[in-house]
């Protein structure tokens, strides 16, 4: 296959096989040892493309035989299984081409014994979900409304469900694995010893740092911000050295930073407090401006804590979508919802540079994107969001979810449910586990659970789980699900207050209008050679999609006083109260016309009417033409013949 594009050979990778590559890693990684110092490459490589293949669960599977079979020493083999819902049945590895009928996508990744990444996506059309809600539904004034309305939603789904579906999973996967490794034991090699550096922390400085600098560290804890918390963990280390300038300074480090993750780990599932000191139910205090960029068509500022995110959104026409090629697709596709994230070093304080996009922005603009545009109604348009984290301390892909749904509204954008995220974490020693809401970085990295959930506060529209334990009970995660859903309803509450207080970019907004006519007075809408069609887009400043057969026209504009006026003018063609020039023509008619435009290959007339035709460079003299404008010039008159229709050009001729 050739690829599409510009560029006509592969370059770096493209964001589906860098989506892969991440699956891929996140569901292997917990399989290695800690401390190993080898360097490990996995190559996927596709060499032949089936159209109803599902890449990413054969990539994974390839992955793992080829793990397992090799001369490392891990004896657990890990596949993956996609789950969808089609006509409200439960479809385990369904076909490509099936899943677009699906109310969701489940990715789910596993050993025999184990869950180890999960990654969910409500999906829905271009015009989410449409029901049907009677007069018997309680939260419906039967004074205001009729028999009944129509309504959209998303196909957010619920966590009971999602949990039996995960059940149902677990079976799947136990097979697969099972099969797995009956089929590829024989072929396995004999195992290499692999390079493990691990030292045993030092208890001597372990026990020193805890009766000396106990409540140093527990001050260099509270300290929320990374850059912070390292200044106080480095001030501990420097108190040490002087102390105790014999010992090893990388050695000490190494020791502090094990205490400092059992005092946080104790802290929580000890004293039942955080380190912040919030509750583990608690969400950090949220602030949202919307439309501080006055330029922009939309934004939104949104704050939870110490994590920051300006999201801008940016509308456009049909035209705008990004054009992308697959290796199986039939041509060249085009995508009109993007989320784009942006992670500069500033906003952990650190001096990166910058360049293109890495595999953790591309995961998390990707995981807002799922989060959001199955509850987006875009009637058409092509919406980019644009995620900066001005700062970060946790949470910021849900952040991006959060300002992403503010920008949308402040864009004056149909969202059928208010959308959320939320970041979970988890501590568990033993018997005993703490699930805490609205993780921040120390919390993520002390801790044993990453779970990121979106949604709306009756179900989930997003998710994405990485276990670090090798496992999750299910109850535990019906748990941790329920606790993310009650955190969701909260942040939901606040962002809904602050949407009642949007004001609209009205200078700088480009705006859309969607409505149906009779078809039968398309024609005088567009006029003959497309003339009334060109007035009104030039007069309105307007661009006009019709669909011929269905009569819908889509009017976009760059303010909406444009739009306004355009529809009126088309609605008054269709009532007849617009008066419409109509110039009939025909082939053998004879008119004057004025020279309009001189190209290489003839002249562009303007006939009676304000209609154009084109007489070709060979029709404007019966003998050889070497230049258009040797024989006619801009503004001269001239009578010309009809000669041809071709749709709705006109082909001009020199009359005789």
């Amino acid at each position: 296959k050739f690829p599409g594009v510009f560029i006509n050979r592969e370059t770096r990778p493209s964001d589906f096989e860098a989506f892969t590559s991440r699956i891929i890693d996140r569901s292997l990684r917990a399989l290695f040892p800690n401390g190993l110092a080898n360097p490990i490459k996995i190559s996927v490589l596709v060499l032949s493309a089936d159209e109803d293949a599902d890449f990413q669960v054969l990539g994974l599977n390839a992955a793992s035989a080829a793990l397992y079979i090799s001369d490392i020493d891990i004896f657990n083999s890990v596949t993956g299984v996609r789950v969808a819902k089609i006509d409200g049945e439960i479809v385990f590895n369904p076909k490509h081409s099936d899943l677009e009928r699906s109310t969701f996508d489940l990715y789910l990744a596993g050993s025999k014994e184990d869950m180890l990444m999960i990654e969910m996506q409500a999906l829905g059309s271009d015009e989410a979900q449409i029901i049907e809600v009677g007069l018997t539904d309680p939260f419906l004034d039967p004074m205001m409304a009729p028999q009944s309305i129509l309504m959209r939603q998303s196909n957010a789904m619920s966590e009971d469900e999602l949990i039996d579906v995960l059940a149902q999973a677990q079976a799947v996967l136990l097979d697969a694995n099972t099969k797995y490794e009956n089929a590829f034991k024989p072929y396995a090699k004999a195992p290499f010893e692999l390079q493990c550096v691990i030292k045993d922390i030092d208890e001597e400085m372990c026990d020193y740092i805890r009766e000396v600098h106990t409540d140093d560290l527990k001050r260099g804890i509270s300290q929320m911000a990374k850059t912070e918390r390292s200044t106080a963990l480095r001030t501990i280390r420097k108190a040490v050295m002087t102390e105790k300038p014999q010992w090893d300074e990388h050695e000490l480090k190494k020791a502090i930073e094990s205490v400092k993750r059992s005092m946080v780990r104790a802290q929580i599932l000890d004293e039942k407090v955080r380190s912040d000191g919030r509750s583990f139910k608690d969400v950090r205090p949220i602030s949202i401006e919307t439309n501080v960029l006055p330029s922009a068509h939309a934004s939104a500022l949104f704050t939870r804590g110490q994590t920051q995110a300006l999201v801008v959104l940016t509308l456009g026409g049909p035209k705008d979508a990004q054009m992308y090629e697959g290796l199986t697709d039939h041509g060249t596709q085009n995508e009109g919802f993007m989320v784009h994230y942006n992670f500069p070093g500033f906003s952990v304080g650190e001096a990166s540079p910058i360049g293109a996009p890495r595999r953790r922005e591309l995961g998390h603009g990707n995981l807002a994107k799922r989060a959001l545009e199955g509850a987006t109604v875009r009637n058409g348009q092509t919406i980019r969001l644009v995620s900066e984290i001005l700062e970060s301390n946790g949470s910021s892909s849900m952040a991006t979810i959060c300002g992403g749904y503010m920008a949308l509204r402040a864009g004056d954008i149909e969202v059928c449910d208010p959308i959320a995220g939320v970041a979970m974490g988890m501590v568990q020693e033993g018997n005993r586990h703490a699930i805490l809401t609205d993780i921040m970085g120390l919390e993520d990295h002390d801790g044993d659970l990453d779970f990121k959930v979106a949604g709306s506060k009756e179900g989930i529209t997003a998710m994405q789980m990485d276990i670090k334990l090798g496992g999750i009970h299910l109850d535990v995660l019906k748990e941790a699900l329920y606790q993310a859903k009650e955190a969701r309803a909260h942040i939901i509450d606040i962002m809904m207050a602050s949407e009642e207080n949007i004001e609209l970019n009205e200078g700088t907004l480009p705006s859309t209008d969607l409505f149906h006519i009779d078809p039968s007075f398309i024609g005088d809408i567009i006029g003959q050679a497309g003339k009334t069609i060109r007035e009104i887009i030039e007069r309105f400043d307007v661009a006009i999609d019709i669909d011929k057969k269905k009569g819908s026209v889509k009017l976009t504009g760059k303010n909406r006083e444009g739009i306004k006026g355009a529809r009126e003018h088309i609605e008054g063609i269709t009532s007849g109260l617009t008066p419409v020039e109509k110039v009939e023509y025909k082939v053998g008619d004879i008119v004057q016309g004025k020279v309009k435009k001189i190209v290489d290959f003839g002249a562009f007339i303007e006939l009676p009417g304000g209609i154009d035709g084109l007489i070709h460079i060979s029709k404007l003299s019966d003998g050889h033409v070497g230049r258009v404008s040797d024989i006619v010039k801009e503004g001269d008159e001239l009578m010309v013949e009809i000669v041809e229709f071709k749709g709705n050009k006109i082909g001009l001729g020199r009359a005789k």
